[in-house]
């Protein structure tokens, strides 16, 4: 070891941590006995024989949750993931393994078992890691673990909520709700000198009701979350509006009526509907996917794909949010990425083999589920800028159509900008004016073809509340979404209006 890296090892030894990076360093080094030199020599053994790149991941992570239905908990776990993965590249083609013992002798052992698999030759030249890349932001201080919050106070936040929902309308027949904590630390060295970590906090408050009038029974849903203390969640002020919200859909949703199907101007509203961007548009522009020309963006950069003042942008460095990270889990610090700017297509989330592979940069966006999973570009905040148009000047320009305020899920086809997606809450727009609430609507469309049908765009701008995950190759990573008023011109939307 150099007496450079030796020095400052033992300056990081006497110093208190000051970072989020600093941290993570300072707990794997502690608890595991992981350092500078241990690091180097795993990655010496994955770069045996040549291969492009090469990184080690740990992981720390623990997870609770709490769960009420029926007035009582009717669950509750706890429970750690920890682990070592491995990664070696070489042109494509990557080798990947991973032990559940956080150890030099596993870490050593998955190093040359990826580097096999790589099927590399010949030899890499040694790496000292460095803590070069540990990024520049701490976009979530939290002064106490959630998972160190007393079990017994969120069992008494559960009841709270459960009387609370109950006492706001008599109809409300079922209440259920759940409070799940995270506390994750994260290491990762690679062979490029990097040396970056992160501790990541996690909370997330669930409420759902159910609601009758005579046989007829109905769902209300809200939830929210974030990267934030706990206590926060806990605040009378905090969860009360997220209850009211919840039955209030809940009761919303017993008056609706059947949606008509035909072709359309929609109305999407601030917020959440904003996964509606993430799901047909954000995952084209996921690299890896037009790396293999496999997107319907593919070999578009430059191009007109959106109508004029359409910038979508993703943001990973947005203080406190659910898809927020100090650095992704390839260690490169998060970034604020425009992707679509005016409605030219101008860039594409990348990981660094995405990157590699197709001559750009990385853009802070190769994300893992866990250390058992290879990272891969993923979103973190992705949302639409605001414009200029008043919100009610949007309803009001519509003569027939559908005003949808929120959505329960959907799906779509990468390859063809194809998707369908369900509303949860959504109503008539009749002559200019919201009218009644529907129930069953569905909006078809295609991705890159509703883009160049957005004709207002509104100046309110929102995030969501935080819940949302997003499932990639059976992979799930938390994400933000975020769109302000927009109006899209002839979308097709499916009902249950005979």
């Amino acid at each position: 070891m150099s007496e450079r890296t030796s020095k400052r090892m033992s300056q990081q030894a006497v110093d208190p941590p000051s970072t989020a990076s600093d941290s993570a360093l300072a707990f794997f080094r502690e608890r595991f006995g992981l350092d500078d030199r241990s690091l180097e020599a795993t990655l010496a053994t994955a770069l045996e024989r040549a291969v492009d790149h090469a990184d080690v991941y740990f992981e720390y992570t623990i997870q609770d949750s709490v769960s009420l239905e029926e007035g009582i908990v009717k669950s509750g776990s706890r429970h750690l993931e920890q682990g070592v993965g491995v990664r070696a590249q070489r042109g494509e083609r990557q080798g990947y393994a991973h032990s559940d013992e956080i150890s030099i002798d596993s870490a050593q052992l998955a190093a040359a078992t990826a580097r096999a698999i790589s099927d590399g030759s010949g030899r890499a030249a040694p790496v000292a890691v460095e803590t070069r890349s540990a990024g520049t932001h701490d976009l979530y201080p939290v002064q106490t673990a959630p998972t160190e919050i007393p079990v017994e106070r969120k069992v008494d936040l559960l009841g709270e909520i459960d009387a609370y929902a109950r006492g706001l309308d008599p109809g409300v027949t079922q209440v259920m709700a759940s409070v799940i904590s995270q506390h994750r630390n994260v290491l990762i060295a690679a062979s490029d000198g990097t040396l970056a970590g992160d501790v990541q906090p996690l909370v997330r408050l669930n409420v759902q009701v159910i609601a009758a009038d005579g046989e007829r029974r109905e769902i209300g849903y809200e939830g929210m979350g974030g990267r934030y203390d706990l206590e926060r969640l806990m605040e009378p002020g905090t969860w009360k509006p997220l209850v009211e919200e919840a039955v209030r859909v809940a009761k919303l949703n017993l008056e609706s009526v059947p949606c008509p199907a035909g072709t359309m101007d929609v109305v999407l509203g601030p917020g959440w509907p904003g996964i509606l961007l993430h799901e047909a548009i954000g995952h084209g522009l996921e690299g890896d996917f037009n790396r293999k020309k496999t997107s319907a963006f593919s070999d578009r950069l430059g191009q007109r794909v959106a109508s004029e003042g359409v910038t979508v942008v993703d943001d990973g460095t947005l203080p406190e949010r659910r898809g927020s990270i100090n650095v992704d889990d390839e260690g490169t610090p998060t970034q604020r990425n425009v992707l679509i700017e005016n409605g030219v297509l101008v860039g594409y989330l990348q990981d660094r083999l995405n990157a590699r592979l197709m001559g750009m940069q990385p853009t802070g966006n190769g994300r893992r589920e866990s250390y058992a999973h290879m990272p891969m570009p993923r979103m973190t905040n992705t949302f639409m800028l605001a414009g200029e148009d008043d919100p009610e000047d949007i309803v009001r320009s519509v003569d027939n159509g559908l005003f949808a305020v929120s959505f329960a899920g959907g799906q779509v086809d990468i390859t063809s900008g194809k998707f369908v997606f369900s509303a949860s809450e959504a109503y008539r727009i009749e002559n200019g004016r919201i009218g009644a609430s529907v129930k069953g609507a569905t909006l078809i469309g295609n991705g890159p073809e509703v883009l160049m049908r957005v004709t207002r765009i509104g100046h309110d701008l929102a995030l969501d509340r935080g819940v949302g995950t997003c499932g990639k190759d059976g992979q799930g990573v938390p994400v933000g979404v975020g769109l302000p008023t927009i109006r899209i011109n002839d979308l097709t939307v499916g009902g249950t209006e005979g």
